[in-house]
This record gives C-alpha cells, sequence and structure tokens, in this order.
C-alpha cells in the first residue's frame, strides 16, 4: 500500500513537471479575422455612440457577488492583469459598425431549429460555483452536469463528477476563477449590448450584465482548452464544441463577435497564468492520472 502510494505521488510530480506548456492557442480565423482587419477607433462620425455603456439600472447583483469572491487558481495580481490585457472596439468604430450589419444578417438568416439550439440547449449551459455550495440544492446534479458538458458531449454520459472526481476537481477550480476573471472585466468595462447600440437588431434574450467579454464563451474555451490538456488527441472536437458555444451568442443578436474571439483569448491567457500556480499543476497531473 506504501509503495502503490509513493509510486501514484511520482506519477503526479511527473506529470505536473510535464504540464508546464499549454498548447499554443490557434490563430484568428473566419469571420473573427476579418472583422479584426478593420479599425476599432473612434469613428468621429458616429461619435454618440461612445457615449452608451451598459445601464446600471440592468446590473445583476447575482453577478456583481463574483467581482468579490478570491480565485482558486490566479492570484489578485494576475487578475488584474489579464483584467488589463484585453478591450473592445470603439462603439463608433469601422469594426463595430460591421459587427453590428453582421448580427442584423444573422436575425435575417437564423431558422426556428438554429434559435431553439441557441436558446434552450446551449444558453442554460453554466457551471455556478455558488449552486454547489450546498449538495441538498434543487440545481446541485443539474450544475455538475453542465461542468462536464463538453466532455459528456465528447465522450459519452460515462463521463460525470461521480466517474472523474479528480477532473471535476480542476473543472471546479476553473470554472471559480473564470466566473470571477468574467464579471471582474464585464463589470470593468461596463460594454453596451449589441442591442443598446442598434435599435434594430431583436434579440432573442436580453442580459443582466454587461457584453464584454462573452461569459458563455470564456467558459466554453476554458474548459476546451483545460480538456485539450487531459486529453489532446480530441481537441478539435472541443474545440468545436467552444466554437458553437460563441457562435449562439451571436445567432440570439446578445453578443459582438470581438466578444467571443476576446473570450477565446482570454480564456488561453488565464489557463498559462494558472500554470504559474502549484496547486493548480497539483489538481491538473491529477486530472491527467484519470484518463491515462
Amino acid at each position: 500500500m506504501i509503495a502503490k502510494t509513493f509510486l501514484t505521488s511520482l506519477l503526479l510530480l511527473h506529470l505536473s513537471a510535464i504540464a508546464q506548456e499549454l498548447h499554443p492557442l490557434e490563430p484568428v480565423q473566419g469571420h473573427y479575422k476579418t472583422l479584426q482587419n478593420l479599425s476599432a477607433e473612434p469613428n468621429p462620425q458616429r461619435a454618440d455612440l461612445d457615449a452608451i455603456a451598459f445601464p446600471p439600472s440592468d446590473y445583476s447583483s447575482g453577478t456583481l457577488i463574483y467581482t468579490m469572491v478570491s480565485p482558486e487558481y490566479l492570484t489578485p495580481e494576475q487578475l488584474e492583469e489579464l483584467k488589463l490585457s484585453v478591450k473592445f472596439p470603439a462603439n463608433s468604430s469601422d469594426q463595430t459598425r460591421a459587427e453590428l450589419d453582421f448580427l442584423l444578417e444573422w436575425q435575417e438568416k437564423r431558422g426556428p431549429e438554429q434559435e431553439s439550439r441557441s436558446t434552450n440547449v446551449l444558453a442554460p449551459i453554466g457551471y455556478w460555483p455558488h449552486v454547489n455550495l450546498l449538495s441538498d440544492h434543487p440545481r446541485h446534479q443539474e450544475n455538475l452536469n453542465n461542468l462536464f458538458y463538453e466532455g459528456r458531449a465528447v465522450f459519452g454520459e460515462s463521463c460525470n463528477a461521480d466517474n472523474y472526481p479528480k477532473t471535476a476537481k480542476l473543472l471546479e477550480g476553473v470554472t471559480r476563477d473564470m466566473r470571477i476573471m468574467e464579471f471582474t472585466l464585464k463589470y470593468h468595462l461596463l460594454r453596451a449590448r449589441p442591442y443598446h447600440l442598434e435599435p434594430e437588431l431583436k434579440p432573442l434574450a436580453r442580459i443582466s450584465s454587461p457584453s464584454f467579454a462573452s461569459g458563455h464563451t470564456l467558459w466554453a474555451y476554458i474548459h476546451a482548452f483545460t480538456w485539450s490538456e487531459l486529453v489532446p488527441s480530441r481537441r478539435k472536437a472541443f474545440l468545436d464544441l467552444a466554437y458553437e458555444v460563441g457562435e449562439s451568442r451571436e445567432i440570439m443578436g446578445i453578443h459582438y463577435p470581438s466578444d467571443e474571439e476576446a473570450a477565446r483569448v482570454l480564456a488561453h491567457k488565464m489557463l498559462t497564468a494558472m500554470l504559474k500556480n502549484p496547486k493548480f499543476t497539483t489538481d491538473l497531473a491529477a486530472a491527467k492520472a484519470e484518463w491515462k
């Protein structure tokens, strides 16, 4: 028994030692790349738009609380650095105008199936750390299922917290920090939602937090990158799932494409920062051992 425990410890140390570098972030592609080529600077012809921010009357107290929570793997200094590392195009910019036109095009072409999947299937997914503070919370099991959304989508229903407890612990810590980062950034920059700038937009939902960056996309990509470290051979499958989640927010008319791309980049930056924390590398190694 002692020998087995010793060998397990050696394995975890070995895995932790080799897990010091993430898979490189893939280059920006598709319409995200096209839109990024446009000017993000203020355009004097639309200067009035730059005075529009997300209205304080729409703030959600539930999401504001996450700006006061202590992170699991990131340090406060890292959170501050990450918060300042991304910014959105000016409301009046040529890029934002093109993004609004892109969303208007989606509004014209989206079909009932796309609307239903975006609003009824993908929108409700999301792990909320506060829900799992109590095991008898009515949404406890649903929340854990959401934590393993990408794993179940790729590997099937047997991929769950009961069968992979070390993976669950890692994902819980990563998602805790993701929620903190999400709302720290949102309430720092207060980007107006697309429908605040474009009156012709008819969003499929109205959201009670600022637009930048997309929280759904942030969790989808930080999970995709985490799962890719555990099972590298399925990286494309995880990234495809994350892309679908991000695109669904555009279909709904509630996020600019730049919200999605910033979330993708930020998710990779977050995991890169987490690698500097021995607690994270230990938990990552333990989760990797479940997939050997």
